[in-house]
């Protein structure tokens, strides 16, 4: 079992050290306010109050032996990077940090850090192409250029197969999962429709308007694809 250390809980840390824990992540939970702690103690392995700049503290609840350290300290640049500091010094084996400024982004790099978590700066461009295309719902980046996208079938598209539109060599980009509304009964008696998905879907696969689909490719060619 991974052991992953969230270090600062506010509503950042806390959503990481709680999704953690619900994909079977161990997580050590550190915070220095107590009542921040508090709140989550009962949702991971082991929480702790204590100061992320105090060695000994940290050596005490032992982060020295996990497998990742996330510091996910905000508004307090100056406890981020000390904290970065010390948990290179004491040998920790991957450490993620999350950088407010353009400043601190390039300090964490001259530290040599695993992965640079750019919260505002990420979600700043998930919203920027959320908002640019009615039919985009969601955006994960990769890399530069290119990401994961859900994308609500553009209308014309409705009725025809996969086949058909030829996804790759018309619009260069890969459909690798087709999300369908499917009906439904509640608990309760009452009709519903609930979300399935095709993880392997097939050329003959009619779409319909209704469905999302998951797309990889580049933002350019998945942005002309869904603004059809």
């Amino acid at each position: 079992m991974r052991n992953i250390a969230v270090i600062g809980l506010g509503g950042f840390g806390s959503s990481v050290a709680r999704e953690l824990t619900e994909k079977g992540v161990q997580v050590l939970a550190i915070d220095r306010t107590r009542d921040l702690v508090e709140a989550i103690k009962d949702s991971v392995a082991h929480a702790a109050t204590l100061n992320s700049t105090d060695e000994e503290a940290l050596r005490a609840v032992g982060i020295q032996n996990v497998d990742v350290a996330v510091i996910c300290i905000g508004k307090d640049i100056e406890a981020n990077l000390l904290t970065t500091i010390l948990l290179k010094k004491m040998g920790v084996h991957r450490i993620w940090t999350r950088a407010l400024s353009p400043l601190q982004q390039e300090i964490l790099k001259m530290l040599e850090v695993d992965n640079i978590v750019n919260l505002e700066k990420e979600m700043g461009g998930f919203v920027a192409t959320s908002l640019a295309s009615a039919n985009i719902t969601r955006h994960i980046p990769l890399t530069k250029g290119h990401s994961i996208v859900e994308v609500q079938v553009p209308s014309e598209f409705a009725g025809k197969t996969l086949r058909e539109l030829d996804p790759r060599n018309q619009y260069n980009i890969n459909i690798v999962a087709i999300k369908k509304m499917v009906p439904g009964i509640n608990e309760q008696g009452e009709r519903i429709m609930e979300e399935s998905i095709e993880d392997v879907p097939k050329p003959d696969d009619v779409l319909e308007e209704t469905d999302r689909l998951l797309i990889v490719g580049s933002d350019k060619n998945v942005e002309h694809f869904a603004n059809r």
